[in-house]
């Protein structure tokens, strides 16, 4: 490869990896607040689970969706990314 193409490349591969850094820290921001939702909803007698609540933030996200991310893809990711919140806040307010 050439100088000016291994430049470019490591500029890319360097824009990326700032995405990947922003991407884990909204999601550390979200299992946090995620946490304080739970909280609030324990001590008020609610369930720490609503599934209307669910599927509104899958239809309002993909509402907003410009993509290239499939509407496929991003049904996907969130139901990942809701997994693994609960799990995450499970993990630090159980015992």
């Amino acid at each position: 490869m050439d100088t000016e193409t291994t430049q470019t490349l490591e500029g890319l591969r360097a824009r990326v990896s700032e995405v990947d850094r922003e991407i884990v820290d909204a999601i550390n921001r979200r299992i946090e607040l995620v946490r304080l939702v739970w909280a609030h909803k324990r001590e008020h007698g609610f369930e720490e689970i609503d599934p209307d609540r669910e599927r509104w933030l899958h239809e309002h996200l993909a509402a907003r969706n410009r993509g290239p991310l499939t509407r496929e893809g991003l049904e996907e990711i969130y139901a990942a990314i809701l997994d693994l919140t609960k799990r995450e806040v499970g993990r630090t307010t159980a015992g």
